[in-house]
C-alpha cells in the first residue's frame, strides 16, 4: 500500500490513514462478495408447469427478487420485504418495507400478504422463497391470540437479554404464523424452492430469518424454557401460547415433503474474499471463525489477546497481517445505550488493547445496520483511547452503560453504509503492522 502499512503506527490517525483505508477496502470486499447475484442464478430450478410465485423477507430479499426477475424465463408473480430504505425496482414482484430489529405494522401486513399468495396452490406450481438475515422481524405474522405488541415486547426483550440469535428465534418461531416452517407448509402441495442467504453462526438454515421453509425439530416448552432463562417478561398472551401451542411443522409432516432449501450466500465466503484482497495488498490474513458467538465485549477481550500475541511473538519482522472473523455475538444491553454488538466488541478491544503500538480494528454488520441505529460499526486505532479522553469522554463508562454507538459518534469513527442490500452478518477485521 501506499506510504507503507509498517510506517502507519507512527502517523496521525487522520481519515486518508492507509490502515483506515485498507480496513475499509477490505469490509467493502466482504459486502460485495455477499451480493448473492451470480449465485442465485445458477441456482435456481426449472420453470414448473403451473404458476410460479416469488415471496421472500430479509435484508437481501429485494435485491434477490430484481435478480430473479432478470434471470427467469417465463411467467412469475409475488411479493418479498426488506427493510426500510431497502426497496428496488421490480417489475412483477411487489417489494414491501418493514422494521427491523423490532417488527412494526408494515411487517405485520406484509407477512400476511406473503402467506395469502403460496395458500390454494397446486402441485404443478413452484415457490421461489428468497430468505434472508432480518426476515425475522420483517415477516412477523402473530400466532393466533397474540398481538403485534406482544411480539415486539418480546422481541425487544430478547434483543436486550443476550440470548444467543439461535435461541431468539427459536422463540420467534412458537409465536408465529409464518415462520418455523409454516411458510413452506401453507404453499404444499406446490414445491417449495428456498434460496437463502446466511446471516447465522453455522449458517444453520433453519434459525436465518426463523426459517419460514425449514421444518422445526424444537417444542414450544422450549421457547418457554428460553425466555425464562433469560428473564424475558411474556405478556399472559405469549406465555399462554407458548404453553398450550401444537408446534411447528417438523421433518416427518407430509407438508414439507416438497421443499428444498440452497444456500447462495455465507459469511465464510466474504471472508475468503476479505483474505484475498489483503494478500493483495501486501497483508498476511488469518481467518480466525465465521461463527464466533458469545457476548460482543468478552469476543472483544479474547481477539485482544490474539493480536497482542500476533504483534509481539507471530509476526515477521515488518509483515503486518490482520485477523478476520465473522459470526453473531449478543448484548446484554446495560444502562440507556442502545447496544450494537460490534461497536461494543470494537471497546472492548479497544480497552483490552490499553492503546497497544500497531494495532488496528473495523467491525461492522454486513447489512448496514449494527444493532437499532442506522450505523454499521467503527474503527479503532492505537489512540482511540487517548483521544476519547481528550475530549473528555470515558471509555469504560461507555462500554458499562453499553453506549458504544455514542462513544464512537462523538469521534467521528463510525463506519456508516446505509442499507447494503445483503446481511451475512458481523464482519471484524484487525490489522496487526
Amino acid at each position: 500500500m501506499p506510504g507503507g502499512l509498517n510506517q502507519v503506527e507512527r502517523e496521525a490517525p487522520e481519515r486518508g490513514h492507509p490502515a483506515r483505508i485498507l480496513l475499509r477496502d477490505l469490509f467493502d470486499t466482504a459486502v460485495e462478495a455477499a451480493d448473492p447475484v451470480s449465485r442465485i442464478t445458477a441456482a435456481l430450478p426449472a420453470p414448473p408447469r403451473g404458476r410460479t410465485v416469488v415471496v421472500g423477507a430479509g435484508k437481501a430479499s429485494a435485491r434477490m427478487a430484481q435478480v430473479v426477475e432478470e434471470a427467469w424465463p417465463g411467467h412469475l408473480s409475488g411479493m418479498v420485504v426488506t427493510g426500510h430504505g431497502g426497496s428496488v425496482a421490480c417489475r412483477r414482484i411487489d417489494v414491501a418495507e418493514g422494521a427491523h430489529p423490532v417488527p412494526d405494522a408494515s411487517s405485520e401486513r406484509a407477512a400476511g400478504r406473503v402467506l395469502g399468495l403460496v395458500r390454494h396452490l397446486q402441485s404443478d406450481d413452484l415457490v421461489l422463497a428468497l430468505i434472508s438475515g432480518g426476515g425475522s422481524s420483517l415477516l412477523a405474522l402473530p400466532a393466533p391470540g397474540i398481538r403485534l405488541a406482544d411480539k415486539q415486547q418480546v422481541t425487544t426483550e430478547l434483543l436486550r437479554s443476550g440470548a444467543p440469535i439461535g435461541q431468539m428465534n427459536v422463540v420467534r418461531k412458537h409465536l408465529s404464523a409464518i415462520k418455523g416452517g409454516r411458510l413452506a407448509a401453507a404453499a404444499f402441495p406446490a414445491r417449495t424452492v428456498g434460496l437463502l442467504v446466511s446471516d447465522v453462526p453455522g449458517d444453520d438454515v433453519g434459525v436465518i430469518a426463523s426459517g419460514p421453509t425449514v421444518p422445526e425439530v424444537s417444542a414450544p416448552a422450549a421457547a418457554l424454557a428460553i425466555v425464562e432463562r433469560y428473564g424475558v417478561r411474556c405478556p399472559p398472551a405469549v406465555a399462554a401460547a407458548l404453553r398450550d401451542a401444537g408446534g411447528c411443522p417438523g421433518p416427518a409432516d407430509p407438508r414439507m415433503s416438497r421443499v428444498t432449501n440452497h444456500l447462495v450466500a455465507t459469511p465464510q465466503q466474504s471472508l475468503v474474499a476479505a483474505a484475498d484482497h489483503a494478500r493483495r495488498a501486501g497483508v498476511r490474513p488469518l481467518i480466525l471463525s465465521d461463527s464466533i458467538e458469545g457476548e460482543a465485549r468478552e469476543a472483544g477481550a479474547v481477539l485482544a489477546g490474539i493480536a497482542r500475541q500476533v504483534r509481539r511473538h507471530g509476526q515477521p519482522a515488518g509483515a503486518p497481517c490482520v485477523l478476520l472473523s465473522g459470526g453473531e455475538t449478543t448484548v446484554t444491553v446495560r444502562g440507556a445505550g442502545h447496544g450494537g454488538r460490534n461497536t461494543e466488541f470494537l471497546l472492548a478491544l479497544a480497552l483490552a488493547l490499553h492503546g497497544e503500538p500497531g494495532v488496528y480494528a473495523l467491525a461492522a454488520d454486513t447489512d448496514g445496520v449494527d444493532g437499532t441505529d442506522e450505523v454499521a460499526g467503527a474503527i479503532i486505532t492505537p489512540d482511540t483511547l487517548a483521544r476519547a479522553r481528550m475530549a473528555g469522554a470515558d471509555p469504560a463508562a461507555s462500554l458499562e452503560g453499553s453506549d458504544a454507538h455514542g462513544f464512537f459518534a462523538a469521534l467521528g469513527d463510525q463506519v456508516v453504509t446505509g442499507p447494503t442490500g445483503t446481511n451475512v452478518n458481523d464482519f471484524r477485521a484487525i490489522l496487526v503492522v
